[in-house]
């Protein structure tokens, strides 16, 4: 009789015998006992982690297109001012998802962290619910666009409701961006060849989940948000956050939990770096293997990580020279982890500085989404958002066309062009994490290009009419608000390549206690681009002052900017930004593959 993995097979002699379950390395249940493959974790509950991430996505995405809108109109914020808002809010929420993780991986737990933030994020919902409903906390209506009146921005007490919602809402979304992908993951086993091209489905899925939830946000919220008002807008929001709770909540039984760390891995990094400096005086060995490693015998039982040294990075191996003796091995007690270092501890610290350089060529690219979330907004204000004699589009729905086209490319990539390419390269993915990231930094590049045309456009057709000074929304342009389908349809490809490609790369070259944390390197990476979009916005407006517009940006009449040179810029920058890329992609080393060493009371 054949006995495996906990299920009862019959031997033959109508007997059944039953073999223990086949347990997951490193991960247990709700109820701390070790989490058993074939009950625990995998594609059912990795649907509940996506169908949190989808609501979540409906409830605030709607924000990142249309807050611009609100803190403008309502608000009484210039449109500069309310775009540096908007990207300082959203910055803020990326680079908190640092925090978020390292307190995921080393104290809370990843499923804690993703459903304190939920909540956090629903908090921040209502509060804008509250504060968008009652008219005596926020400032009288107005018509900011009217040269003739006088609009009360809002202050006080009021401007501090708004400030605390946006940053509960960035608090919380951090948490979300950081532990949700990982968590997700965590339900695979990479080990497993089949569950290792599962959690390849897993992050392009997490794709698929943000673009089934935009698809709602972008049409219903957002035109709730315009014609029903913003309380309505906000309160429907409100709802689709509490649904991605209960959603998540629901899989607590089924979820493999990733076991707390207890340690912080990025302080095990930093000793690298201190132990290199503390050494810098000593001479490197010529032979590698007389630099300081675990005893692996010492680990008996137990399944230990074990890198093999590079020749790269060469100076941070000091931080494992053995100052008083030669020997590979020695006492670990007796080491002092500020000045001696494992070398697989070394070689973590090369892969998270090696992964530096490509996490800095992807700033420019967020920057490049800010102004399609600011900007591009601005201009659909102003063109005719009809679509039928009585239905009209609005601007902030913009990106539902690139949207639209990704649900239905991504199974397709998926599906089909994943397999196929894979038979051809090998690769598991289909083509590298770094190929499919170079796609999308060129798409980026030709997406500013064509919005800088089609700005040239809609300024010719405001000129040519002698619309110049219209008042967006009550007087538009007699051009439709569809030209603009062409940059976001470019943009929306990129991101399918660009955005999904570095949580992969990400999340597996990372070493074992930073995977949330690895992820996080695309958060911050758009969380510098948004910062960088509010700083070179007053960079552009300081340096192009003395234009007759006062600034490329500068007002609230976007028909007398300089907007199209603006895109012109942003695109040159992304095609130089572009060829850096292909330099360091090229030299990049990609982290040896793992295989983890038993001690040899173990081996059989």
């Amino acid at each position: 009789m054949a006995v495996f993995l906990g299920r009862t097979v019959d031997s033959g002699f109508g007997l059944g015998i039953q073999e223990k379950p086949e347990t997951v390395e490193g991960k247990v249940d709700w109820k701390g006992r070790a989490a058993v493959k074939y009950k625990h974790g995998g594609t059912r509950s990795a649907v509940l982690i996506l169908g949190a991430f989808c609501f979540e996505g409906m409830a605030t995405l709607a924000l990142a297109v249309n807050l611009v809108t609100y803190f403008n109109g309502v608000m009484h914020m210039e449109i500069a001012d309310a775009a540096n808002q908007l990207t300082n809010y959203m910055g803020t929420g990326y680079i908190l998802s640092i925090l978020a993780a390292a307190l995921a991986d080393t104290y809370i737990g990843r499923f804690k962290t993703v459903l304190v933030s939920a909540c956090l994020e629903l908090a921040g919902l209502a509060l804008l619910t509250i504060q968008a409903r009652y008219p005596g906390l926020k400032p009288p209506t107005c018509n900011i666009f009217d040269p003739t009146s006088r609009c009360e921005k809002v202050d006080g007490g009021n401007a501090a409701i708004l400030f605390v919602a946006l940053y509960f809402l960035a608090a919380g979304a951090a948490g979300v961006k950081a532990a949700l992908p990982s968590h997700g993951a965590d339900q695979f086993d990479e080990k497993d060849p089949k569950e290792a091209r599962q959690m390849s489905s897993f992050f392009n899925g997490l794709l698929l989940a943000v673009c089934i939830g935009g698809v709602v946000s972008l049409t219903l919220i957002v035109w709730i948000q315009d014609n029903r008002g913003w309380d309505w807008g906000f309160g429907i929001s409100t709802i689709a956050m509490f649904l991605a709770v209960i959603i998540f909540s629901a899989g607590l039984p089924m979820y493999r939990i990733q076991v707390i760390q207890g340690t912080s891995a990025i302080t095990e990094i930093i000793q690298v770096y201190v132990a290199a400096i503390r050494n810098r005086n000593l001479h490197l060995p010529e032979d590698p293997t007389e630099l300081y490693e675990m005893d692996m015998d010492k680990e008996a039982a137990l399944e230990v990580e074990f890198l093999p040294h590079r020749d790269v990075f060469r100076f941070l191996d000091k931080a494992a020279i053995r100052p008083t003796s030669t020997g590979q091995h020695g006492s670990q007690e007796a080491a002092n982890p500020w000045k001696l270092c494992r070398v697989t501890q070394v070689e973590n610290a090369k892969v998270i500085l090696g992964m530096v350089p490509i996490f800095g060529c992807t700033i420019i690219m967020t920057l490049c989404l800010a102004q399609l979330q600011t900007f591009s907004i601005q201009q659909g204000v102003t063109m005719d958002t009809s679509v039928t004699k009585s239905f009209h589009i609005p601007p902030a729905s913009l990106p539902i066309i690139p949207i639209l086209f990704m649900i239905i490319i991504i199974p397709i990539y998926d599906r089909i062009f994943v397999p196929f390419a894979r038979k051809i390269t090998g690769i598991p993915t289909g083509i590298s994490h770094l190929q499919r990231v170079g796609v999308g930094l060129i798409l980026s590049a030709i997406s500013m290009a064509v919005a800088a045309i089609l700005e040239v456009k809609r300024k010719g057709v405001a000129r040519d009419n002698n619309m110049l000074d219209a008042i967006p929304v009550k007087q538009p342009l007699p051009i439709s608000t569809f030209w603009l389908s062409f940059q976001y349809f470019i943009f929306g490809i990129a991101d399918m390549f660009t955005y999904v490609g570095l949580l992969e790369f990400f999340y597996s070259q990372a070493p074992k206690g930073l995977k949330s944390i690895s992820t996080c390197f695309l958060w911050c990476s758009m969380a510098l681009g948004y910062y960088f979009s509010t700083i070179i916005v007053q960079i552009v407006n300081r340096a192009t002052k003395d234009t007759r517009s006062g600034g490329w940006l500068a007002g609230n009449n976007i028909n007398r900017n300089h907007l199209n040179l603006f895109y012109w810029l942003l695109s040159i920058m992304s095609l130089i930004n572009f060829c850096i890329y292909l330099f360091v992609a090229k030299r990049y080393k990609y982290r040896p593959e793992i295989n983890p060493v038993v001690s040899n009371d173990n081996k059989q």
